[in-house]
């Protein structure tokens, strides 16, 4: 017989009919490694950084499980766990149940547990009320482990929960973000402003906290109730998105976003964005010396930025608030979701070159796959109640697989398996799908992926030659539309090929000097039959 071809890393897919992992491309069955935990209670699952562990709780026990070996390495008595989380190494494995106080009002019992992987003992318990920034955060080598404990950061070293190595108080560290990669590890806080002083982000390199003059860098802000600290991957920046609850001008309902860039060499900037209003999203490139910014009243503009914060691509404007880099960072998506209809743009970022514009609507959920070629989008419940489901895409824009539940079913999450960094090297994008080694796609919920299964892959692999790269030409389903826009299309080529003429030097007669002129409007209106305004 002929060999099995690995299939790329299961999904786990997680809903109202269970827990179930799906094999990643070509094939889409149901993945044998892990046994469907049919109970209707799955509180929570997670996977390992590097994809060999997977935890979750069904209501009754949280088990942990080698995906590789497909065997159970503990379980254990905690029913009520609603977060879950591995240390960078899987030495530790963190647990979270809502804290609740006796009925005398007496304190309540700890409620963060932190479990040695090897032994399946309890290290240490905390009590942590708040779900938000519930889990400590590690090193990647685990050398330092961090929370945040009534303003204070405390630091333990070694998986030693026993002693507080060190503490960074300042007036009140309200947020912190340890820096990835090898050490040393540094560390952003925020302090919020009080009494009229303003709010100030600081980079630390641990352990050095002696106060202001032994901060790597210092950025303080006069508009800020909040902050988004992002780390690049090689940890020499930080951006920092500053927001006001309220947008004083009354503008808009988002209240007032700044991006700031804090470098860990001490240089600090504002990031001056082209065009008024809110911030969506912010995104570094995993090469880390590129950023991207979603920003703007809709249609809202997308602009990548260099380390000097000069914009190095502009995308124009369009209907999207999201922006996601894949793992190689050779691709970008620029997406609408949420309010918008779940339009996605596919940008091939070393050339700038636009691959595809798929539309996932009503997606409540996107992904890249650890491979950088495919990607998945999921409607999930509770955000929204109908149409729960998953598609996985081909970068390409194609609809490798779907699987939408009955109306009565619901989705609550996907997340493909992660794999370590280097195992997927970046591939030239119009290459077709090829097996590799495969992620898995963790479902947690749904019976009829075993029905679906069935009708195998035939459907999903068109020939190879209808594989070679064939961008889909843009159509709108509506005959007319697609002949305007085909016009404007056209009218807009003739003007770029006379600027190049006029550009070189020709002189121009007037009514190509009138075309020029009109560029700007055929832009506007081929951007508005674009998003069908």
């Amino acid at each position: 017989g002929t060999p099995a071809v690995p299939c790329l890393f299961p999904p786990a897919v997680r809903g109202s009919e269970g827990l179930y992992m799906v094999n990643g491309p070509p094939s889409f069955t149901e993945s044998t490694a892990f046994q469907r935990d049919s109970g209707k209670n799955c509180k929570a699952v997670a996977f390992s950084k590097d994809g060999s562990l997977f935890a979750w709780c069904n209501g009754q026990k949280v088990n942990v499980v080698n995906i590789t070996r497909a065997e159970l390495l503990h379980s254990f008595d905690l029913p009520k766990t609603v977060c879950l989380e591995f240390s960078p190494k899987n030495n530790v494995l963190a647990t979270w149940q809502a804290y609740t106080t006796a009925k005398d009002g007496t304190a309540g019992v700890p409620n963060l547990q932190l479990h040695d992987l090897r032994t399946g003992k309890c290290l240490k318990s905390f009590i942590q009320k708040k779900m938000q920034n519930w889990c400590p955060c590690w090193a990647d080598d685990e050398s330092i482990c961090a929370r945040n404990v009534n303003n204070e950061v405390h630091f333990f070293e070694n998986n030693n929960f026993n002693t507080i190595a060190n503490k960074l108080h300042l007036q009140k560290v309200s947020d912190f973000v340890l820096s990835p990669g090898a050490q040393p590890t540094k560390v952003a806080v925020y302090v919020p402003g009080s009494k009229g002083a303003p709010s100030f982000v600081r980079l630390y390199q641990y352990p050095n906290f002696g106060g202001p003059q032994s901060a790597l860098a210092n950025k303080s802000f006069f508009k800020a109730d909040k902050v988004t600290m992002l780390w690049n991957k090689k940890a020499t920046a930080v951006l920092v998105v500053a927001s006001t609850e309220v947008d004083k001008s009354g503008a808009s309902y988002y209240g007032e976003q700044t991006l700031h860039y804090v470098a860990a060499s001490g240089e600090s900037a504002v990031v001056q964005l082209p065009k008024s209003g809110p911030i969506y999203d912010v995104a570094w490139s995993p090469n880390s010396v590129e950023f991207c910014a979603v920003y703007g009243f809709m249609p809202a503009k997308a602009t990548v930025f260099n380390l000097k914060c000069d914009p190095v691509f502009d995308f124009g404007t369009g209907p999207r608030n999201a922006a996601y880099y894949s793992p190689q960072g050779h691709v970008l998506v620029l997406a609408g979701f949420g309010n918008l209809r779940g339009q996605m743009e596919v940008w091939d970022v070393r050339s700038y070159r636009l691959l595809s514009k798929p539309v996932a609507a009503d997606s409540t959920y996107f992904a890249w796959c650890p491979d950088g070629e495919h990607m998945v989008t999921a409607t999930c419940a509770p955000r929204l109640r109908v149409g729960n489901g998953y598609k996985v895409w081909h970068c390409t824009g194609r609809v490798l697989h779907a699987h939408e539940v009955p109306g009565e079913q619901e989705v609550w999450q996907v997340c493909w398996q992660p794999f370590p960094d280097g195992v997927f090297p970046e591939r030239a994008v119009r290459c077709p799908a090829l097996p590799g080694e495969a992620p898995r796609i963790v479902f947690i919920c749904l019976q009829e992926a075993k029905a679906d299964a069935h009708q195998g892959p035939a459907q999903v692999k068109p020939p190879q030659s209808a594989q070679q790269n064939t961008v889909p030409a843009m159509t709108t389903g509506d005959p007319e539309l697609d002949k305007k826009i085909k016009n404007l299309k056209k009218k807009l080529k003739a003007i770029e090929q006379l600027k190049e003429q006029a550009a070189a030097g020709k002189q121009l007669e007037k009514n190509q000097v009138e075309k020029i002129q009109k560029e700007a409007a055929l832009l506007k209106e081929l951007e508005d039959l674009e998003l069908g305004v």
